[in-house]
């Protein structure tokens, strides 16, 4: 019997704040434990928590950017369950009115190869809610230790439907929410300062069934290819299970990178479990279209809208687009030398993603940092593009450039690199070569049309890289020609 696996992630992502969500106590990440902290945090006796507005702003431009309906009203709630991580022993949340409502991330799968674009699809959202962190467990070998400087970090629950298949799509999904979240400021994602988590549901029917199977819930999903690999294996668990007649349970297992396997945890609480009641503390919140509209004209173009403009507006190919689009300062420095130079956008691109990437990555530089203006790979590429040096000796200036942050027709006459134009020398130099290379002329009058490129490689040498290749490929080929 074949089977369908299905997949619904639940993904919490830290919103990028200054404060945290009922509190001033600051935000903060590799600082002394239990430092990040206030009677707020710790649940000390006569605290009431105040709402952070800059954290709902941001999950309200999450569901803006992510087609969410913005609810009118939302309202917090208290979720009860006693553990370490969890001072207050309650969790505000919100559970029947979330802040967003529905919503689709665009998704991209893999392509035949990393050259060619994969098929798009969405992947529809349940619900975005907003909430506070818990604090961290520290494991040691006889003790564990907490750490509150995470709790009440704002953070946001993203949920999705369970309308995936595979682990590729649920890699695919977290790629595709990640770099959103990046573009739009919304939260840094990075995944080993737990700014990124994700818990995925996975559960296993027959092929053409319509009713979900026995979910699993898998936790300690601490990358995203960990999230694919956990995936994979427990869909293959699964399957090796329930075909030798086994019965699956409702549970919530561990994913073990280190091992390769997922191991039980503990049975699957339910939503009554948690014995959600109202917070008396809060008051709901009240989005009016004023607000929305205010947050709606802050939003990012998203990554795959930018791919497809590229595609049209510049006609780059996709293997440009996939490295400029991901980074949004890449893809803005891009796009301010494009426009210094507008006439050749996918050299401008070949120059930042092939030569500039290369020299900052090397440097251990970001292009926020590069020595190397937009104006100035503008620059570069008009000088080729006007014949004034060939692309050979654009790549000695470009070295230059980024030792010295010059401006390229600078030192273009300092060296002394302009391209020879003078047809007497470049003669001279044809005839030379020529005479030097009877080899190369007898299979040219033999037919064999690319012997020329030997000949015109000598009169480049000659030059020093300084002759203009056109020109030499058209004085070649006359004096050629007039030998037969």
């Amino acid at each position: 019997m074949k089977y369908e696996a299905v997949i619904g992630l639940e993904i919490h992502v830290q919103i990028k704040t200054a404060s945290k969500m009922f509190t001033a106590a600051p935000v903060g990440f590799g600082e002394e434990p239990n430092t990040l902290t206030d009677p707020v945090v710790l649940a000390l006796p006569g605290v009431l928590p105040v709402m952070n507005k800059k954290a709902i702003d941001q999950i309200i431009k999450s569901g803006l950017l992510l087609g969410c309906d913005i609810a009118p009203v939302c309202k917090w709630d208290r979720k009860n369950y006693f553990y370490p991580d969890n001072p207050k022993n309650y969790q505000i949340s919100q559970y029947d009115r979330p802040i967003c409502v529905g919503g689709k991330v665009e998704i991209e799968m893999p392509g035949p190869s990393r050259n060619v674009m994969g098929d798009h699809h969405f992947v529809e959202l349940t619900r975005i809610h907003l909430e506070e962190d818990v604090g961290k467990l520290n494991h040691f070998d006889n003790d564990s230790l907490v750490d509150y400087n995470r709790a009440g970090t704002p953070l946001m629950e993203i949920v999705t439907e369970p309308v995936m298949h595979s682990p590729e799509e649920a890699f695919a999904f977290l790629t595709a929410l990640k770099q959103a979240m990046i573009y739009a400021g919304i939260s840094d994602c990075d995944m080993e300062k737990g700014q990124l988590r994700c818990d995925a549901n996975i559960s296993i029917r027959p092929a053409g069934e319509t009713k979900l199977g026995v979910k699993v819930e898998l936790k300690n999903l601490n990358s995203i290819t960990g999230v694919r690999n956990g995936i994979e294996f427990e869909i293959n668990r699964q399957i090796r299970a329930v075909e030798k007649g086994e019965s699956l349970v409702q549970e919530t297992r561990r994913w073990n990178a280190e091992q390769g396997i997922t191991t039980p945890m503990r049975s699957k609480e339910m939503a009554h479990d948690y014995r959600y009641f109202p917070d008396p503390d809060l008051m709901p919140v009240e989005v009016d279209e004023d607000w929305k509209a205010r947050l709606r004209a802050e939003l990012p173009e998203l990554p795959f809208e930018k791919q497809r403009r590229y595609f049209e507006q510049f006609d780059l190919p996709y293997t440009l687009t996939s490295v400029l689009v991901p980074d949004r300062k890449l893809s803005a420095y891009f796009e301010e030398a494009v426009a210094a130079h507008p006439d050749k956008p996918q050299a401008v691109a070949n120059w930042i993603a092939n030569d500039l990437l290369r020299e900052l990555s090397t440097a251990g530089r970001s292009i926020t940092d590069s020595p190397i203006a937009p104006s100035q790979i503008a620059g570069l590429v008009k000088l080729v593009d006007g014949g004034t040096i060939s692309n050979n000796i654009a790549k000695e200036v470009f070295i230059h450039m980024f030792q010295t942050g010059k401006d390229p027709e600078v030192i273009v006459e300092e060296k002394g690199l302009k391209q020879s134009t003078d047809t007497g020398e470049l003669e001279t130099w044809a005839d030379e070569a020529i005479a030097n290379n009877p080899a190369s002329v007898e299979a040219w009058l033999g037919g064999k049309e690319t012997a020329v490129n030997f000949l015109k490689g000598q009169v480049m040498k000659a030059s020093k890289g300084k002759a203009n290749p056109q020109i030499v490929d058209k004085i070649l080929k006359e004096k050629l020609g007039a030998l037969r």
